[in-house]
């Protein structure tokens, strides 16, 4: 089976699960507060190219959800609460991040979520399709770990509010129930969503006038999808041609988790001058990017390029200060590239947070083993 098809019987598995799961034993009592549990109703299940999925309302037919889950296609399902399905038509845009808008004439009436006129402030709730319950769910609250950098319009707010990937397009929202941001992507307990104030832009490039732009970067996201899936799984080596498609194809389709995915592909597969230079330009679009930049972490790692490395480390330390894997390589690139101080402050943390991990570090601070080869 191809991994396309493969992918779109996931979907249809994943559409039917959420719809077998809607009874009463999963109307579960949101206990949230009322304001976020009223936003609910603004938030809708989604079923595209790229699977189950979430959908925001912004008025009485418009909807906004995140680019990478419709992947170039003109239509999309919407699913209500009551089970009941209807189309989606996807309104063409030449937006280049992560959102795109849907237009559901038939959508029946109710609320549309109120933006916030002021910057996010914690605590943060994501609300989502949740498969499991088959409904949409308010999660316990989060908070903002960076906020959108400066000067950059397609940064993203990083936070700590629940997500998984059936939220994606879904809304963040305050305490009060208005919108922050959009769920975008996120991981090991980091989690990013497009600011609410790129809903504006995003409105001004959207239109039929923007059909070709709209397709081509539809062309790019399927394209990228379809590299990852065939070369991810495993590390194998990549020829010339798949490294470059790879790199060109998640380039193109304007979405900064798309160029890590490939980034991590690259480093995995020992192609580090690629692997680094992909999640750099991601880091330039995004500089508070921490996932990006635990990745890069990595990757200089691996490549046994520490005195690179140590900047980025410095970095996420002061901001992720209890990451384990922060701390490891803080721990090992700092006596392998130079910075002892570096490496003692991450002994010191371990000692607070990860006490098991303290015996092997305590020898490694000691006697370092001789540095890796550069690669």
């Amino acid at each position: 089976m191809t991994q396309p098809l493969l992918r779109r019987h996931m979907a249809t598995a994943l559409l039917l699960a959420f719809l077998s799961c809607g009874d009463a034993e999963a109307q579960d009592e949101c206990r949230q507060p009322e304001p976020v549990c009223a936003a609910r109703a603004s938030v809708f299940a989604i079923a595209g190219p790229g699977g189950i999925g979430s959908a925001t309302r912004l008025s009485a037919t418009e909807l906004v959800t995140t680019r990478h889950l419709i992947a170039g296609v003109k239509k999309v399902e919407l699913i209500l609460e009551s089970g009941e399905r209807l189309m989606a038509e996807v309104i063409p845009s030449a937006y280049e991040a992560d959102l795109i808008l849907l237009s559901a004439p038939d959508l029946p009436e109710g609320p549309a979520i109120a933006q916030r006129d002021s910057p996010a402030a914690s605590p943060l709730f994501t609300i989502g399709a949740d498969v499991s319950f088959g409904r949409v769910r308010a999660y316990d609250p989060g908070a903002i770990l960076l906020p959108p950098a400066e000067d950059h319009p397609h940064a993203r707010l990083h936070h700590t509010a629940y997500g998984q990937p059936t939220h994606s397009g879904g809304a963040l929202v305050g305490a009060d129930g208005q919108l922050a941001g959009i769920v975008a992507a996120g991981g090991d307990g980091r989690f990013e969503a497009i600011p609410a104030a790129a809903i504006a832009e995003l409105r001004r490039k959207s239109g039929a006038e923007f059909s070709a732009e709209s397709k081509e970067i539809g062309a790019a996201i399927r394209i990228c999808m379809l590299n990852l899936d065939r070369h991810r799984a495993g590390r194998a080596p990549l020829s010339d041609e798949e490294a470059s498609a790879l790199v060109t194809s998640c380039s193109r389709s304007r979405n900064r988790q798309n160029m890590d995915l490939a980034a991590r592909v690259l480093g995995m597969t020992g192609r580090f001058d690629q692997s680094i230079a992909l999640f750099e330009a991601a880091l330039e679009e995004d500089p508070n990017a921490l996932n990006t930049r635990v990745g890069l972490a990595v990757s200089y790692h691996l490549a046994a390029r520490y005195e690179d490395e140590i900047p980025h480390l410095v970095f996420l330390m002061q901001h992720l200060p209890d990451d384990h894997q922060v701390l490891r390589l803080a721990l090992q690139a700092g006596l392998w590239g130079g910075d002892r101080a570096l490496a003692e402050r991450a002994f010191q943390r371990i000692e607070a947070v990860n006490p098991q991990m303290l015996p092997v570090a305590k020898r490694f601070l000691e006697n370092p083993p001789p540095r890796p080869k550069r690669r």
